[in-house]
């Protein structure tokens, strides 16, 4: 007996606009007075408002400062031809609270009708993530000139501090004058003070010796040593994720990273502020080109001034530094310590909010 087969589309079984409500892509469509007449649910995400409320509207008018989405779209509409912008921000006017901007490529279509007239539709991809791995494979393909760079450099003033301090040290066996050994003991002590910096600059130069670590210990010892330093007007909070499971690190090169980037946040406040030690864990991320099944994110949040613009490309580059007082080293080494374990640090800023990330995969104990 033949068996009949049902050979019509899957997607004949679902209602269009449940397809579209399923996209993370923003769908829009607008009239030709550039109003909105449809949004899925993820267009809606980034309105901040929903359809009901939007529909009639003038797109534009549902963001701050939205002039460079405007001219696109009037654009598009006068020469009835698609336009495309790239990384447009968007901050909607409906977020109750003040909300991270959406960051978006934008991809507008005329579509003309013989009824209903002329209509756009407008596609909004998040390019938050695109700009994200292309931001951090700058970083990771950056960190092996810097540490050739680094050890070279410190190459170099190693030597002649070592003959500077043997020097120093023979004339203090000269010298009977307890004032004129003053200026020996100053020229030791800052020797040893130059050596320390400059293997600092250097890193450690062996692999990771990796055990099983809780992170939460880490951030308890981190949050301890920032209390002691802390000026009265820093508050340290904490936020921890119970679900983040042990994982295997060096507990010694990530107890220094998170250090560092901690103690750079306490030092941007200017003493007074806030700080946040804060843990996530997040799954299927991405790190340069390999995806990882689980990651552990640990945050460093502080209400201060922010990165400072000029800074935000090459911020983990040896050497740069937005204080005057700064070696611009700190970041450098967490940088370099948190890539040897197969993860990365990132950084978002802006005034009165920067988050510094460190994302560390997570090789599950037993």
């Amino acid at each position: 007996m033949a068996v009949e087969h049902d050979y019509t589309s899957p997607l004949s079984h679902f209602d269009p606009a449940d397809l579209l409500d399923a996209l993370s892509t923003g769908i829009v469509m607008l009239d030709s007075h550039l109003c909105l007449t449809y949004a899925n649910v993820g267009a809606q995400d980034l309105m901040a408002v929903s359809v009901n409320k939007a529909r009639g509207r003038p797109f534009g008018d549902l963001f701050h400062d939205a002039q460079k989405l405007k001219d696109t779209l009037r654009r598009s509409l006068d020469r009835l031809e698609p336009c495309a912008q790239h990384e447009i921000t968007l901050r909607p006017i409906g977020s109750p609270t003040p909300r991270e901007p959406h960051v978006v490529d934008l991809m507008v279509t005329p579509l003309e009708g013989q009824v209903t007239g002329t209509h756009l539709l407008l596609e909004l991809t998040d390019a938050r993530t695109r700009q994200r791995i292309t931001r951090e494979n700058d970083i990771l393909s950056g960190m092996d000139g810097s540490r050739l760079m680094i050890r070279q450099l410190a190459h170099e003033i190693k030597n002649p501090l070592g003959g500077l301090r043997g020097a120093a040290q023979l004339l203090e066996r000269e010298l009977h004058d307890p004032g004129q050994r003053e200026y020996t003991t100053v020229i030791i002590g800052e020797a040893d003070r130059l050596t320390a910096l400059v293997d600092s600059m250097i890193g450690p130069t062996r692999p990771p010796q990796k055990a099983a670590v809780n992170i939460h210990e880490v951030c308890e010892h981190v949050v301890r040593l920032l209390r002691a330093e802390a000026p009265p007007g820093v508050v340290i909070d904490r936020d921890y994720d119970p679900s983040l499971p042990d994982g295997l690190f060096d507990r010694n090169q990530i107890i220094q990273a998170l250090l560092n980037v901690a103690r750079n946040a306490m030092q941007a406040l200017g003493g007074q502020g806030r700080i946040v030690m804060r843990t996530r864990v997040q799954s299927n991320v991405n790190i340069g080109s390999r995806r990882h099944r689980l990651v552990a994110a640990v945050q460093v949040e502080d209400n201060g001034p922010g990165v400072p613009p000029e800074l935000t490309k090459t911020l983990f580059y040896p050497l740069v530094t937005g204080r005057s007082t700064g070696t611009g080293l700190g970041l450098a080494v967490a940088q370099d310590l948190v890539t040897r374990h197969g993860g990365i640090v990132e950084f978002e800023s802006e005034p009165g909010h920067t988050v510094f990330t460190l994302l560390l995969p997570l090789e599950i104990t037993e």
